[in-house]
């Protein structure tokens, strides 16, 4: 959430800075419900006042034994109006607090200026794309020949987008997922989490999946609880409503977690096999830290899920995404992708970001300086430490022999744990 008091001193300047993110309303409206919030508070305070005043004058009437009739009639028409006021100063509160939750984060000053991928930034690769010898199978086939993905009866299961791993292809996932953990546990120093996945309306609308996303959540009306998205949301949400001693920052966690999308807006885009899913794997990085060390902890975290394509020997490269690309709720954020050798491009298995206080304010997230006692907004950031689907397919067309089997490097079957599929 944007404070009110910068959108009060700088409305075009915040206006011209969420529109490059493609905000397309005004602010306008936020304006007005501040002012008119200010006028009521105002007038409130005044009445209160005058009510105060009057009732004093009761109390000094009846132990004089004097008439107080007509006070005590202005304090009862004082208190309706007062009523009144309060009545609508929490009408306007909401449509306010509802207004500004739609309100987009504004872009660091060092985010490169699009529309959209085409103008996103490669900041740095790493890895040598292999020349291959062999046709490479793409992994639908790899997975059908050697029986590790069933996607014809997961969709039977549950629908499309829904994969069903079996034999090495269970193994490998699972071994993939406790490596990485252990990982950033080890090397890291991360704190293991290992969340619920059903989040209430408040947490979803903490980290910013509402009101924007709710058409992309998976939704249990009943219960009126949403399917986690990502770690990031019930991560984020452990410190919801708390102040944090300066002392304990930084705060790093990690987490494992299913992750569910409806993927309502991918018409177009290519969901074959592990590409989109409704239903995949990722483990979570989540920080917390002092508002003045955030950006560092964006370079950091994006090298720590770096860390883990280099144990495994995977091409990739960083992406420092533009303004039009940002997500709702980032100020910055780098995208790591992974080569797809039988795709021929590159796959997204990554994003790092920077949300500085945008979900704190809406969790009311704080911490408390040791120096001073003041209490401040924190930083939050995460970062996906990997997510699974395309780190498969890479690892598994990377890997393939010319005999349609997958046979890891010995750094590599060290690191997951298993040799070989064949």
């Amino acid at each position: 959430m944007l404070p009110i008091k910068d959108i009060r001193l700088t409305p075009d300047v915040i206006e011209n800075s969420i529109k490059s993110k493609g905000f397309t309303g005004s602010i306008k409206d936020v304006i007005k419900l501040d002012n008119d919030f200010r006028n009521i508070t105002q007038e409130l305070e005044v009445k209160r006042a005058k009510k105060n005043k009057v009732s004093e004058q009761v109390a000094v009437d009846k132990s004089a034994g004097l008439n107080s009739e007509i006070n005590i009639n202005n304090m009862q028409i004082l208190g309706k109006e007062i009523k009144l006021l309060e009545d609508k100063l929490g009408s306007v509160k909401i449509d306010l607090n509802n207004l500004l939750m739609q309100l987009p984060n504004i872009p660091h000053s060092s985010v490169p200026k699009g529309t959209g991928e085409e103008d996103n930034i490669v900041v740095r690769e790493w890895g040598i794309i292999p020349k291959t010898k062999f046709k490479k199978k793409t992994h639908l086939d790899l997975s059908k020949s050697l029986n590790i993905i069933d996607f014809e009866r997961g969709s039977k299961i549950s629908g499309s987008g829904f994969p069903l791993y079996v034999n090495k292809g269970a193994e490998l996932e699972r071994k993939i997922i406790n490596s990485m953990i252990e990982h950033h546990v080890n090397n890291f120093n991360f704190i293991e989490i290992f969340p619920p996945v059903l989040m209430n309306e408040d947490s979803m609308s903490m980290t910013g999946q509402l009101p924007k996303f709710k058409d992309d959540m998976y939704y249990t009306g009943k219960d009126d609880l949403y399917l986690a998205p990502t770690a990031e949301v019930p991560v984020t949400n452990i410190h919801r409503d708390e102040i944090i001693l300066e002392k304990d920052l930084p705060i790093n966690y990690v987490a494992y977690s299913p992750c569910f999308r409806r993927e309502s807006g991918s018409y177009g885009k290519d969901t074959r096999g592990l590409l989109r899913l409704h239903q995949f794997n990722k483990v979570e990085m989540v920080k917390f830290v002092k508002p003045e060390d955030s950006y560092i902890a964006l370079e950091e975290i994006t090298k720590q899920a770096e860390s883990i394509l280099q144990l495994l020997g995977l091409p990739y490269r960083v992406i420092e995404l533009c303004t039009g690309d940002l997500s709702f709720s980032a100020a910055k954020c780098y995208d790591i992708e992974v080569w797809s050798p039988a795709e021929e491009k590159w796959l997204e298995v990554s994003s790092c970001s920077n949300f500085e206080s945008f979900q704190s304010r809406r969790g009311k997230i704080r911490y408390r300086k040791q120096k001073d006692k003041k209490v401040e907004f924190i930083h939050t950031l995460n970062g996906s430490g990997l997510a699974t689907p395309r780190l498969i397919v890479a690892l598994l067309e990377t890997y393939q022999t010319d005999e349609g089997k997958i046979i890891f490097p010995d750094s590599v079957a060290d690191f997951i744990g298993l040799k070989e599929i064949i």
